[in-house]
């Protein structure tokens, strides 16, 4: 049950002041839909009334605040749309106030004649004399701080004004408690933090520009705050699963030695490495949770066979999990190819199979006869059962669903999960979205790879590119065009991928083939399924080939308007060609001019292939909130805290959350209690199930 002290502002954002069902559905485009979300959205800007010129002395276009005395109301003629006019001076000139559709009631309210008033807006010259239109604040300068100094500024979206959106944050603060301290007191000392809800005020109400920045020291100590929740809740899962004790697995190795023997290759010093790893973990009584990173084609799928023969030396079972149908399909044709020397039966479980060929494979599976399953999210229908399960291989974790993951592992008895991701993520993220895990990184490409040329080219040069694509098809060669768009847009000046396939196979005909994330499962599969077996040769698609097949003959990789995608994303693409022992290339097309960052990410993808470099530069250049895009990533996606900004204060969050655990497990001390609160403030509520006192 979450703490009765947080239920005023976790209710929904219409039980505040002002907030009907129309402006609730624009604020949870912004934030959220409870209040809570509100409170951690962060100003992005300010504006500043603290400008105080005389008429005269005011700059032209430019905002300022002045003190005026109403002179005289000029309402537009009865039946002309002319603006209405309200006359002011001061010692030093004049100026006149111009509204546009004005209620004559209301401003006659609001400024009348003869008294003083402050005005705040853009000042203009027009026709030889001062105005300002639309004042952005009237204030009677007899009512103490009528005219706020500073405004924040928020993100906003169609249809919602600067001035509800503050207003609904003003009213989210009325609601926020004074709630039990959950930090350290003497690390709240040192850093010279204020308690939660007064910080949570000064993000809010910033007097300058240093007080935007993630390094203010509001927005650090509510950063601190959700770094800790996330830190604490990830050791308890950790701690939870630890008490949950697994089951040795120690092969004899004979199996693996007959792999082994028989690989084409060496493993390299980083497969070693990980292998190690991941027996050293079978030893432990506790369960193996463990994620092993590798850039593509760094010999993941090697690493995780042979940990999967460990199990099956045993007399176990192993099962991989793949995203989709054609994936798995290409880790069946991979794994019977190195493990023929072992003899074992490798069975495959997708959607595809009815009747009574999947009545077949069911019960070999049920029988323990298929030691090593490879499937998809087929695997986690209720008949599907396993004789023996010890090993679970989960190929890219974020593609599925947490129940998904549970309902798999619960068709053994206490198996241990094997993670395995393409994705190279900065140590900072993999610290928040796998802290639960143990890490493995193989850093290393097998020897004989050879590189990827990459190349800028500008949109100016788009025939010449697309004439380099037909020499290649008729060569032989495979190629992917990636683009960023499904379709076209007239708000948007980007290619589309179906604008793109139309003009390619107006050159190139039937080999050219089209796939988008808005076509079905089985839509998308059967495309790649014709690229890969070649019978297509060009592939025009958006980013749903980012993490896909291997097709050894394609060879060169187009992206367009690639200044649109993030460093860690174009990686990904360019990994999709140089899977052969040909060379291969990538163009980067971009339209100039490029901004400074964008020129930099090109420069940096020019310049290496090593992914957890480029994961490292894009956290630097872009911050974390947009790194990869973080539901695609697996990272959680934090409010307030910057990954890029708050590294020292989410290493300091995970040694303080590891001295929490050991020192009161069970969160049962005034300061447990209180980050049993901190839990359920940052939406961390299924942890506190797993304390045996919660």
């Amino acid at each position: 049950m979450r703490p009765q002290i947080l239920n005023p502002i976790f209710a929904d954002v219409t039980a505040l002041a002002g907030v009907g069902p129309k402006v609730a559905t624009l604020l949870q485009r912004i934030a959220g839909p409870r209040v809570v979300d509100l409170l951690f959205t962060p100003p992005t800007g300010l504006i500043d009334r603290s400008f105080r010129p005389t008429i005269a002395a005011a700059p032209d276009n430019q905002r300022a605040t002045i003190l005026v005395t109403v002179d005289k109301h000029e309402p537009a003629p009865r039946g002309r749309r002319a603006p209405y006019k309200v006359l002011c001076s001061d010692e030093t000139g004049f100026l006149t106030l111009v509204f546009f559709h004005a209620r004559a009631d209301y401003l006659q309210k609001v400024l009348p004649v003869g008294e003083n008033r402050i005005v705040s807006g853009k000042v203009e010259d027009f026709g030889g004399a001062r105005q300002m239109a639309h004042p952005e604040h009237i204030a009677d300068p007899t009512i103490p701080n009528a005219m706020p100094l500073h405004e924040p500024v928020y993100p906003l979206t169609a249809g919602l004004a600067g001035g509800v959106m503050r207003r609904s944050v003003s009213e989210a603060l009325k609601r926020a408690p004074v709630l039990p301290e959950w930090q350290d007191p003497s690390f709240i000392v040192a850093n010279k933090w204020t308690a939660w809800e007064e910080a949570l005020r000064g993000m809010h109400t910033p007097e300058g520009v240093a007080d935007l920045t993630p390094a203010s020291p509001e927005r650090s100590r509510l950063a601190y705050d959700e770094l800790l929740a996330n830190q604490l809740a990830l050791i308890l899962v950790r701690r939870a699963r630890a008490r949950d004790r697994g089951r040795p697995i120690n092969g004899d190795g004979k199996l693996r030695a007959l792999v082994s023997s028989a690989l084409p290759f060496s493993l390299t010093d980083a497969q070693q490495a990980a292998l190690k790893d991941i027996l050293a973990d079978k030893d432990k009584p506790e369960r193996m949770a463990r994620l092993v990173q590798g850039d593509v084609g760094s010999g993941k799928t090697v690493v995780a066979l042979l940990s999967m023969l460990n199990a099956v030396e045993t007399g176990a079972q192993a099962v991989l999990m793949a995203p989709t149908e054609i994936l798995a399909r290409q880790h069946l044709d991979g794994l019977r190819e190195l493990a023929r020397p072992a003899n074992i039966d490798i069975e495959i479980l997708t959607g595809r199979d009815t009747g009574l060929a999947r009545k077949e494979k069911l019960d070999r599976i049920r029988s323990g006869r298929s030691s090593i399953v490879i499937g998809t999210h087929a695997l986690f229908q209720t008949e599907v059962e396993f004789a023996d399960l010890a090993f679970v291989v989960i190929d890219e974790q974020h593609r599925f669903g947490v129940r998904q993951r549970v309902s798999l592992m619960s068709k053994g008895a206490r198996p241990d999960l094997l993670v395995l991701t393409a994705t190279p993520i900065p140590r900072t993220l993999a610290l928040t979205a796998y802290g639960d895990m143990e890490l493995s990184q193989i850093r290393e490409k097998p020897p004989g790879r050879k590189p990827i040329s990459t190349r800028t080219v500008s949109m100016d040069r788009l025939d010449e590119v697309a004439e380099g694509v037909k020499r290649a098809v008729e060569s032989g060669d495979q190629v992917y065009w990636v683009c960023p768009m499904v379709e076209d847009s007239e708000e948007i000046d980007l290619t589309s991928a179906q604008f793109r396939h139309e003009a390619m196979a107006a050159q190139l005909g039937e080999r050219v083939g089209l796939v988008h994330g808005r076509m079905t499962g089985g839509e998308k599969d059967a495309v790649m399924e014709r690229f890969y077996s070649g019978e297509l040769r060009v592939l025009i698609a958006t980013t749903v080939i980012e993490v896909g097949v291997d097709a050894p003959d394609a060879t060169i990789m187009i992206i367009e308007h690639a200044e649109r995608f993030g460093l860690a994303q174009l990686h990904q693409l360019r990994g999709r060609v140089g899977r052969g022992d040909k060379r291969s290339s990538c163009v980067l097309l971009y339209k100039a001019p490029l901004s400074e960052t964008a020129a930099a990410r090109l420069k940096i993808l020019r310049d290496t292939e090593d992914g957890f470099l480029i994961a490292e530069e894009d956290l630097r250049l872009r911050g974390a909130g947009d790194l990869l895009g973080a539901a695609q990533s697996g990272a959680p996606q934090f409010r307030i805290a910057d990954l890029s900004q708050h590294q020292d204060l989410l290493a300091a969050a995970h040694d303080d959350a590891k001295l929490i655990v050991q020192r009161d497990p069970e969160l049962n001390s005034v300061r447990g209690r209180a980050l049993r609160v901190l839990l359920y403030l940052f939406s961390r509520d299924e942890v506190v199930g797993l304390l045996r006192a919660g």
